[in-house]
């Protein structure tokens, strides 16, 4: 399925369709004067119209945001921006896939304070953390709900029986988790298969060219069960936009998930190799980087963020990339095992 240059795929083995590229809203945020920045690089207010507008009219209907982005403001940012963008586009809100999620660490209450004791994946804290990401999205529902993490200290049937009912209430249309171990998905997956609950239908993982650690297990187990993969990260923070690694850039030196995350050893040798197939092929690095990500079994919508227009473009461009074989292994043979990050 085509609409210009975009492509749309089903998402994974449920009916609804989703555009093969996602717009990640960790960038946006509704920001009052006197609060606190949550990330140096956050576009406040009605200046992140600009990239919704421009995403709407890339054909990109699928937008994932959480509640822990600027502390809730990044969806508070969304609802009002839709309000203001959504009747001017070719969509209605039915052909939009949107998501949240719900970080079990800390759980939002009201306003920008977190909550400092119902924390975790319980029953209480998940209809909580769903309510008030659907008052501060101005939303009826979602359709995919993330668990941002693995809970270790709530059992697995509670978390699922919740998550569960969600759906049978209409609030969520389907459920998604990120970020966590196989064994810790695949224990979630099996008390919903043994009670007859709604399972997984989407994983969000951590995967790009030069952090390929979920190759191991995480993507396998999901294309054999039919789990839908939108990885995060799809251009590692940046860095495979670039011609070569630079430790001390701006964000390289702000950004401490960029920092903790990448800039190990292989990474340099896989960079270049990303940079002489956009130059050979007169294209931008990000799209030979997102081609890569989406040539790779099982993937169906990498998640980008976009801080510059050209971000966008680059992103719906590589849609239409396809890598030949030797270039794929050209990227591929410098990777080195890294430590296992993402998690927590």
């Amino acid at each position: 399925m085509t609409a210009g240059n975009m492509q749309y795929v089903r998402l994974g083995k449920t009916g609804a369709v989703i555009s093969k590229i996602g717009l990640g809203l960790m960038s946006y945020a509704s920001v009052k004067e006197g609060d606190a920045a949550w990330q140096e690089w956050v576009i406040a207010n009605e200046k992140g119209d600009v990239f919704l507008q421009q995403a709407l009219d890339a054909g990109i209907n699928f937008y994932d945001t959480a509640e822990m982005y600027s502390e809730g403001r990044s969806e508070v940012w969304f609802g009002e921006a839709l309000k203001r963008l959504l009747p001017k586009s070719r969509f209605t809100r039915e052909d939009l896939i949107i998501s949240s999620k719900i970080f079990p660490l800390r759980t939002m209450t009201t306003g920008s304070d977190f909550a400092g004791l119902q924390k975790g994946l319980s029953r209480k804290a998940i209809h909580a953390a769903v309510e008030g990401s659907l008052k501060r999205l101005q939303l009826d529902y979602l359709d995919v709900y993330f668990i941002h993490r693995f809970d270790p200290n709530t059992a697995v049937e509670e978390t699922m029986r919740a998550l569960h009912d969600l759906v049978v209430a209409g609030k969520v249309r389907y459920l998604g988790a990120s970020a966590m171990y196989t064994w810790q998905f695949n224990k979630l997956q099996q008390a919903a298969e043994r009670n007859g609950w709604t399972k997984f239908t989407v994983m969000q993982n951590h995967y790009n060219a030069i952090y390929r650690e979920e190759e191991r297990d995480m993507i396998p187990y999901c294309i054999d069960s039919g789990v839908a993969l939108t990885p995060y990260s799809p251009l590692a923070a940046g860095i495979l936009c670039r011609a070569k690694i630079e430790g001390d850039s701006h964000r390289a030196t702000t950004d401490k998930i960029q920092r903790n995350r990448y800039n190990r050893s292989g990474d340099d040798e896989v960079v270049a190799a990303v940079a002489a197939i956009a130059t050979e092929r007169g294209i931008p690095q990000a799209q030979v980087a997102l081609a890569w990500v989406l040539a790779k079994p099982g993937v169906t919508s990498p998640i980008i963020g976009a801080t510059k227009p050209h971000h966008i473009s680059d992103a719906v461009a590589a849609v239409g990339v396809t890598l030949g074989k030797e270039e794929i292994e050209r990227i591929e043979k410098a990777y080195q095992p890294h430590a296992v990050a993402g998690f927590v």
